[in-house]
């Protein structure tokens, strides 16, 4: 697994925040797509049958599948990075941190001007803390651990 200093987590957040909103808007355009079709499926049962242009909903259920891919890909991107997605509805991330001989995540959340959050690994973001002079101290040694 790999693992960030602060310093490095804090300068992949311009990238990080471009690939999160990619994900999060290919996700809403796809959850777009398939309400409408949700809704012509209910019209056409409750009227027993109706005329539908089956091109435009094959059209559609394409430009579904092309956004559904994008967010996969878009993941896929961040995880490469080593960068962990929690939520894509709420732009979570976590980055793995070794802090004193221990693996910990640092948390960040689309909105957030910085990283000042982290959590252990069998925790989540309700019980995140402050990031604390530890990781601080650890940025500025140049990512020697302590």
């Amino acid at each position: 697994m790999k693992t960030f200093t602060l310093d490095e987590a804090q300068s992949l957040l311009p990238v990080l925040e471009a690939l999160l909103k990619r994900a999060m808007e290919g996700k809403r355009a796809a959850e777009e797509i398939e309400s409408g079709l949700g809704d012509l499926a209910r019209r056409i049962y409750l009227s027993g049958g109706m005329r539908v242009d089956t091109v435009k909903i094959t059209a559609q259920r394409a430009e579904m599948d092309v956004q559904l891919q994008t967010v996969r890909e878009t993941i896929s991107e961040i995880d490469t990075i080593g960068v962990q997605v929690k939520d894509l509805d709420s732009g979570l991330l976590d980055f793995p941190c070794r802090i004193e001989d221990q693996t910990v995540l640092l948390c960040w959340r689309l909105g957030e001007p910085s990283i000042e959050h982290w959590h252990s690994m069998e925790s989540g973001f309700s019980s995140r803390q402050p990031v604390d002079e530890r990781f601080r101290r650890r940025s500025s040694q140049g990512g020697r651990p302590n």
